[in-house]
């Protein structure tokens, strides 16, 4: 494993000091942020939204993705729907917010490659050890270096919908990570990212990656 794990007992709650402290160190004029997805991005979303404590000004703050899947924007299984519900409507005014579609894979890694590396990505970690949508055995695992952003599919067909992915190579480049992991059901994966097995999360790679893992995903419940 790369980076510090930390067990929690509230994953969200260090979710939103880890955010609040990438903001306060940033420099620049625009803070970006690329967003995840899953049960566990939605608890630290609502949870970020209802921050008392948030040094962010929302106004500076670039929003990006991680990663999508191929529907349109306000279908239920989109991330960025996700994202608009659990936090964006809900914090006022932003400053720019950047869709991941599909149909315009190079136009997205055109505008992640002009940041010359994202503030801070939020990943999460799949039963199965994917992150982002960087699955098990899938073509965007074996992107070339110069790739940011890459279509990609489950070649085990665990999810069924055509993705829109960073590469290893993107997350690697972002000034901070954080990855979020919840529940027992994720156990099993993140004792295989820590055992340093060739899985998808394990490639997982910048200067300031953490991972925030409630008890019962790390196994000290």
């Amino acid at each position: 494993m790369r980076g510090e794990l930390r067990v929690v007992e509230d994953v969200p709650a260090a979710f939103c000091e880890v955010v609040g402290d990438a903001w306060r160190r940033h420099a620049g004029d625009r803070f970006s942020l690329a967003l995840s997805g899953g049960e566990t991005a939605r608890r630290c979303y609502e949870r970020l939204a209802d921050w008392s404590e948030s040094p962010i000004d929302w106004t500076q703050v670039q929003v990006l993705w991680g990663d999508e899947r191929c529907v349109p924007l306000d279908h239920p299984e989109s991330n960025h729907r996700l994202a608009r519900e659990a936090l964006l409507d809900l914090v006022g005014p932003v400053g720019e917010v950047h869709p991941m579609r599909c149909d315009d894979a190079a136009g997205y890694e055109r505008r992640i490659a002009a940041l010359d590396g994202v503030d801070l990505v939020h990943l999460g970690l799949g039963p199965d050890a994917h992150t982002a949508s960087l699955f098990p055995d899938s073509p965007a695992l074996d992107a070339p270096p110069s790739r940011l952003v890459v279509p990609n599919e489950d070649p085990r067909g665990n999810n069924p919908l055509p993705r829109l992915t960073f590469t290893t190579t993107a997350i690697a480049a972002a000034r901070r990570v954080v990855v979020t992991v919840e529940g027992e059901s994720k156990r099993d994966a993140l004792d295989r990212v820590r055992a340093g097995d060739d899985v998808p999360a394990a490639r997982i790679d910048a200067p300031g990656v953490l991972w925030l893992a409630d008890p019962a995903a790390a196994g000290t419940s």
